[in-house]
């Protein structure tokens, strides 16, 4: 039997510079992601290269050597990678229930009447995708 490839979950460093990544949309340095995130200088600049060449070997960036300055491109992008989060999530604190996650975003406080009402659109247009056999 295959094994499953091991999931690509990000901490929250990793998060905030694949962002970058992905607003900046073109091969980023360091010294891009830093002056993009931290213009007051609040992460070190081997901070921000380690977490570039950790997301490397998680394979959810590629690197490109130009002279002696490393770029770095998304390898997936924001979309895919927020779903793969998404239901990695679902799977282990949910139990793979869509409900469940659903229930608990409906009781966060800061939920309105303008959200819900986006949440009917959104169900609706699922709804419509799937009986027309859409994925």
């Amino acid at each position: 039997m295959p094994t499953r490839p091991k999931p690509r979950k990000l901490t929250p460093a990793e998060w905030e510079v694949m962002q970058a990544a992905w607003d900046l949309d073109r091969p980023v340095s360091v010294r891009d992601v830093l002056e993009h995130l931290y213009p007051g200088g609040e992460k070190a600049y081997t901070t921000v290269q380690t977490v570039l060449n950790t997301l490397e070997k998680k394979k959810l960036l590629g690197r490109r050597k130009t002279g002696l300055v490393n770029f770095y491109t998304p390898v997936r992008s924001r979309d895919e990678t927020t779903r793969s989060e998404m239901s990695s999530l679902v799977s282990r604190v949910f139990g793979g229930s869509v409900p469940a996650l659903a229930n608990t975003l409906m009781s966060l406080d800061d939920v309105d009447l303008a959200d819900l009402a986006e949440i009917k659109r959104l169900i609706a247009r699922r709804e419509r995708e799937l009986k027309e056999g859409g994925s």
